[in-house]
């Protein structure tokens, strides 16, 4: 039954394995060798599309804003948003709606497919987004690489608030080393809720390759090069993630003791909505009624 709700593209030896109906999410990245699956990214296992995690899958898409809202609550445009109650697992609001529902596909063919959402607040539903909109995915294998279009469009009938990104999980290994350009990083406090933008030695160790067990990170990173990759030294492998504007701020989690590495392009740091700051500091934006935005993203394996 599994198999029968995945969507699989095929480019060369490149395979990318979608589960819509978890969130949107892409539950594998890899490449067919006589060895068997080399894994781009951390493969979902049998028992997350048990569960239909998405935070057990390889991917998945962060809409309408990525990581945590202080509280669950921001003001907007006059008005208090009230996020509370939308999941009990979480104290603060936690990457929008969108990977919390399923996913319609498309048009598809052998090397890409569309995966279309859209949302229609519901007042009965605590913590429910209370803006309509429509959001899509443009996944396709091509020049040997994972590229993941992404858009949405404001359907409600006044100015909504914005953000979007994508949350790649990696291999770690003691090996692993992650390679970005990046100016600052966002401190935070216990609640990994932003405090402050400033220096840290993570951004140089970006600079030169840091290693995921170097700190303990649950960072925002602001105003890297919209470029990163992923290297794996000793298995004489890296893969390239690229990144269009507006995806101008990089997340790094990298927790201590604990086999997750998440490199993510996102467009607003964490609890943008509440964050004091220049707005390229901050990010997200301001969707007028109507408007639309879309912009790409890229991850290119490389092998030695």
């Amino acid at each position: 039954m599994i198999a029968a709700r995945l969507v699989t593209l095929s480019a060369g030896a490149l395979r990318a394995v979608l589960a819509p109906e978890v969130g949107g999410a892409l539950a594998a990245f890899y490449e067919v060798t006589p060895q068997g699956p080399l894994h781009w990214l951390r493969p979902a296992l049998p028992d997350a599309f048990a569960a239909r995690d998405p935070l057990r899958m390889a991917s998945f898409p962060l809409l309408p804003y990525c990581n945590r809202i202080r509280d669950a609550r921001f003001a907007f445009d006059g008005a208090m948003i009230d996020l509370a109650g939308n999941d009990p697992r979480f104290a603060h609001a936690l990457h929008g709606n969108a990977w919390r529902h399923p996913w319609r596909v498309g048009a598809r063919s052998g090397n890409v497919v569309d995966l279309h959402f859209e949302h229609e607040p519901d007042a009965s539903v605590p913590g429910d987004w209370p803006f309509r909109y429509r959001a899509r995915q443009r996944i396709e294998l091509r020049d040997g690489a994972l590229y993941i279009t992404m858009s949405a469009r404001n359907l409600a009938g006044r100015p909504m608030p914005f953000g979007m990104g994508h949350h790649p999980y990696y291999p770690r290994t003691e090996a692993t080393r992650i390679h970005a350009d990046v100016q600052a990083m966002w401190h935070a406090d216990a609640d990994v809720l932003p405090t402050h933008l400033g220096p840290h030695p993570a951004v140089d160790a970006l600079r030169a390759g840091l290693s995921p067990d170097a700190f303990d990170l649950d960072n925002n990173f602001s105003n890297w090069s919209r470029a990163a990759t992923i290297a794996w030294p000793d298995e004489r492998r890296s893969l390239t993630m690229r990144a269009d504007a507006p995806f101008d701020h990089m997340v790094v989690f990298a927790p201590a003791n604990d086999p997750q590495l998440c490199v993510e392009p996102v467009t607003n740091t964490t609890d943008c909505f509440n964050a004091v700051g220049m707005g390229e500091q901050v990010g997200g934006c301001v969707l007028q009624p109507g408007e639309e935005i879309e912009a790409a993203l890229s991850w290119t394996p490389h092998r030695e």
